[in-house]
This record gives C-alpha cells, sequence and structure tokens, in this order.
C-alpha cells in the first residue's frame, strides 16, 4: 500500500508538473505597468551556479547553463520585437568558460543595436559580475553582495587518508603531469606553478573585462580585485555598478537607454517553471556548489561564503 501510494504521488508530480509546462509554453509575458506603450523589452534570468551546460535528467534546477541562456540571448537578438533586454542576476558565479560564453553573446546582442541592463538580486559575484559588466548598464540593490572579482581553484589532498584506510593508487600515464590534482598524492612544486599560471591567466582576463566594461583603468581594477565581495552601496561608490535600485529601476532606465516613451512591455525569455525539475532541483542543491572538475577554475565567491550567504 505504502509503494502504490508513493509511486501515486510521484505520477502526481509528473502530471502537475506537465500540465504547468504546458500552460506557459512560450515567452512568458509580464507587463510592467496597465499603460504600455507595446514595445517589447525582453527579460533573462541567470540564476544558480553558472555551467557551460545544464545537467540531463531531474534535479537540474539551480544552474544558470549558459548554453540555454546564449540560446534565449540569440532568440532576443534575432526577434525584432525585442526593442533592449534587462538581465535579472541572482548568481554567485561559476565556471570560467560559462561566463564568458555568456558574456561574448551580450556583447553580440549589443552590438545588433539593442541596450542591455543588468540588474542585481541578492548576489551577483565574481562569473555574475564578468557578465553584468559586458551590460551598457548594471543596477543593484544596495544590500547585493556583487564584486568577488577574482579566480578559485581548489584540489582535495586525500593522501592521508588513503593511508589510514589502506587505500593504494597506482596510475600509468603518458606524462608527468597526465593526473595533476589526483588527490593520491602530493602536487609537485613544478605541478603548482602550472596551476596558479592558470588562474593568473583567467584572473587576468577578468581583469581586462571589468576594466573595459566599466571603463577603468586596469590597475584601479587590480586594486578592487582581491577577490573580496561588495555590497552594491560599496560598488556604486567603487564604480562597479552604475545604479542603486530594484528590477522597477531598472525597467524604467532600460527604457530610456532603448528610447521607448511610457512603460514597456516585459517579455520573460526562455524561462519556464518546470515545478517538478524545481523542487527536484531544489531540494539537491538547496544554495550548495555544485562539483566541477578540479573543483576549479571558478568564477565564485570562496566556497565558505556560498555556505555561509545560503544560511541567510
Amino acid at each position: 500500500m505504502r509503494k502504490k501510494l508513493v509511486v501515486g504521488l510521484v505520477i502526481g508530480l509528473v502530471l502537475i508538473s506537465l500540465a504547468a509546462a504546458i500552460a506557459i509554453k512560450g515567452d512568458t509575458k509580464i507587463m510592467a505597468g496597465k499603460a504600455s506603450t507595446g514595445e517589447k523589452v525582453g527579460v533573462i534570468h541567470i540564476e544558480g551556479t553558472i555551467v557551460s551546460s545544464a545537467p540531463g535528467g531531474f534535479g537540474a534546477g539551480g544552474v544558470a547553463a549558459a548554453d540555454e541562456i546564449v540560446a534565449n540571448l540569440k532568440e532576443a537578438r534575432e526577434n525584432p520585437e525585442i526593442k533592449a533586454v534587462i538581465l535579472r542576476l541572482n548568481t554567485g558565479g561559476g565556471s570560467v568558460v560559462g561566463s564568458d560564453e555568456i558574456g561574448r553573446e551580450v556583447e553580440r546582442l549589443r552590438r545588433s543595436g539593442k541596450k542591455v541592463v543588468a540588474v542585481m538580486g541578492e548576489m551577483a559575484a565574481s562569473g555574475g559580475y564578468w557578465i553584468a559588466c559586458k551590460a551598457d548598464k548594471i543596477v543593484a540593490n544596495p544590500g547585493t553582495f556583487t564584486g568577488s572579482i577574482g579566480v578559485i581553484m581548489q584540489v582535495t589532498k586525500m593522501k592521508e587518508l588513503y593511508n589510514k584506510i589502506g587505500v593504494d593508487v597506482e596510475t600509468f600515464k603518458t606524462g608527468p603531469h597526465k593526473d595533476m590534482g589526483a588527490t593520491s598524492r602530493d602536487i609537485t612544486p613544478e605541478e603548482r606553478q602550472i596551476f596558479q599560471g592558470l588562474v593568473q591567466d583567467s584572473y587576468d582576463e577578468f581583469i581586462n573585462v571589468v576594466a573595459e566594461g566599466r571603463k577603468m583603468d586596469p590597475a584601479r581594477v587590480r586594486q578592487l580585485a582581491d577577490g573580496r565581495v561588495y555590497t552594491g552601496k560599496q560598488a556604486k561608490a567603487l564604480g562597479l555598478v552604475d545604479e542603486l535600485g530594484d528590477f522597477t529601476d531598472a525597467v524604467k532606465l532600460t527604457a530610456r537607454l532603448a528610447n521607448i516613451k511610457g512603460e514597456p512591455e516585459l517579455v520573460e525569455i526562455g524561462r519556464q517553471d518546470n515545478f517538478l525539475g524545481g523542487l527536484l532541483g531544489g531540494l539537491q542543491n538547496q544554495g550548495k556548489i555544485l562539483p566541477l572538475p578540479l573543483e576549479g577554475l571558478l568564477l565564485m565567491p570562496d566556497p565558505a561564503f556560498s555556505e555561509m550567504r545560503s544560511q541567510k
């Protein structure tokens, strides 16, 4: 009886999910006000840990998949009815590649002649800030956590644990560095330099992205780019964001930049709220950082900070 009940609940959730997906199929329109001008502004969400592509199956929620976001940006770029785009950011960052892919598509969108405004939610740090710097303007809430300009890579060392429990790893490789980062052995001084070189190269690119996007001297960016997180209010004073406000303020700013008179019609692009996927994704992630290869080359705050933020 209990087994049948569980099966029934699962089937019920699947049916609810399918019904919800059908109900919101296509772009979800949200009106900014009663007196809409009919001119459209696209709204694209970038929420969760940034990855190059979302994992398949259930539990794929909680990530900002670059391939999906790039497709949404491309759709906005090619749709003549979309006059501008608002990026709603609520992310602590993620992979270097995923952040860069999204940022490059934002550049293409701007080159097409459409204005882009980034509006920050609770957090838009590291990779999230990388993407925001590609927009024409950045709006942050005074309490937003942003910045964290830097790159982090971590390698877990388990050699002592292996020795205690009697695990012996034998590796066959074609070169001395093919197993760099292996948990079963110490990192050599030469490998340490290689890893640091990878991190430094990505960091230098991050500096260039911020300097170009914020029209700041690279030397000044480096002074601010020690990995620390800033509030929106602090970021505004430092020139890292343009305005303090919320989504409504971002809509007004976007309308001005796009020469839209009155209230624009807001169209959410690509957001398909799947109830079951969101539920399972939330249970799976709960604000945790998803594991990535080598636990690194990440554009995100230190894991301890992200954990602290998720518990607030």
